[in-house]
């Protein structure tokens, strides 16, 4: 976690009982030994079928599990929306990443969470998409997550270093916050 000092006595007593503390040391040993293991690619693949229909496809996540996912076009655009559109599938990503790195650093140090809720919108002017307009920009203009995290054994100020820990490591935040602003509201609760 950023900026977080602990004691050399209670660093080692947190994260000798962190499993993320533990995989990440044999992976920081590896990756000291191996620079180039540390690169890694995600993968998401179509294989057009019923091409007759325009609306919908499938799309197969990662190249091991090839994990079969139905993809449906924004009513927005013409699409029936019948299906997660690449929109919603965009804000999936965001919030499954902040809310998983949000997970490791608690355990990394021994946070116990209690309640989290991850919420990402993301808001787009279709007109550039749909050539109506040439002023406006193909392609999403903004995001918003509303973070909420109730833990045990912290308090307030620890959790709210935690979603800023969170936004620093976070690689699909990190990734977009480059192209569009992503805003974000946190709310935190401790309970005893």
């Amino acid at each position: 976690m950023p900026n977080q000092k602990l004691s050399t006595k209670n660093t080692k007593s947190v994260y000798d009982t962190s499993i993320v503390y533990q995989r990440h040391l044999v992976l920081n040993e590896k990756y000291l030994k191996d620079p180039a293991s540390a690169w890694i690619t995600d993968s998401a693949e179509i294989i057009g079928k019923n091409l007759h229909d325009p609306f919908r496809t499938l799309v197969s996540i990662n190249d091991k599990m090839k994990v079969p996912f139905k993809i449906g076009v924004h009513k927005a655009v013409g699409g029936d929306h019948d299906f997660p559109n690449p929109g919603d599938l965009l804000c999936a990503t965001l919030a499954s990443c902040f809310e998983s790195t949000i997970r490791m650093i608690s355990n990394k140090l021994r946070i116990e969470l209690i309640e989290t809720k991850i919420k990402v919108n993301a808001q787009v002017d279709v007109r550039g998409t749909l050539m109506m307009d040439k002023s406006v920009p193909v392609g999403f203009q903004s995001m918003h997550i509303d973070a909420f995290i109730m833990a045990k054994n912290t308090n307030e100020k620890i959790l709210h270093k935690l979603i800023e820990g969170a936004k620093l490591s976070c690689i699909i935040y990190q990734t977009i916050k480059k192209g569009i602003p992503i805003t974000i509201n946190s709310d935190v609760k401790t309970k005893n």
